[in-house]
């Protein structure tokens, strides 16, 4: 969803609320894509303080779906992102890439309230996500989830000092 911001150039001091919907269905993150479960319309508030610069700040919330670090199975993860960001859109793009202050929602006098969220979820993705503290994860041979049950892999693993000894045990025990 697009928000012209023209109209708030009219005077110094002009604000305007809007609630645009998010479109995207899925958050094409760093580590994989997440299904967007739940989400509620974008409130944003915008003042225009002058000189083309503009403050707005609002709420954003919605739900993704996120694999567990340990055992593989979707989570759903909650998000209210707090939306506070200062727009000048007197720099060009090449003066906010020189400032490194890039802001690839603004497109001339345009905002992008979907890559606005998706920024702001960038920002506030957690390190794990566990479906319950106590997962036991999968099996490293099997890819068996061990919070439906235990598999039949052997467990230890032997030193690999031990193999030689090992060997001459497995000698015997075939003869």
């Amino acid at each position: 969803m697009q928000i012209n911001l023209s109209e708030l150039f009219t005077c110094e001091g002009k604000e305007k609320d809007y609630t645009p919907d998010i479109e995207m269905t899925c958050f094409y993150g760093p580590d994989g894509t997440y299904e967007i479960r739940e989400k509620k319309p974008v409130v944003l508030h915008v003042k225009h303080t002058g000189g083309r610069k503009l403050e707005a700040t609002g709420k954003a919330a919605l739900s993704l779906m996120i694999p567990c670090s340990r055992c593989l199975e979707p989570v759903k993860v909650d998000f209210d992102l707090d939306i506070d960001i200062s727009l000048d859109l007197n720099q060009s793009e090449e003066d906010r890439v020189e400032n490194l202050d890039e802001q690839p929602y603004i497109s001339g006098n345009y905002l992008d309230v979907d890559q606005l969220v998706r920024n702001e979820l960038l920002l506030n993705l957690p390190m794990k996500v566990l479906c319950d503290e106590n997962c036991k994860g999968i099996c490293n041979r099997c890819g068996r989830n061990l919070n439906h049950g235990d598999c039949q892999c052997e467990r230890s693993s032997p030193d690999p000092r031990m193999s030689v000894i090992q060997d001459i045990f497995k000698q015997f025990k075939e003869v």
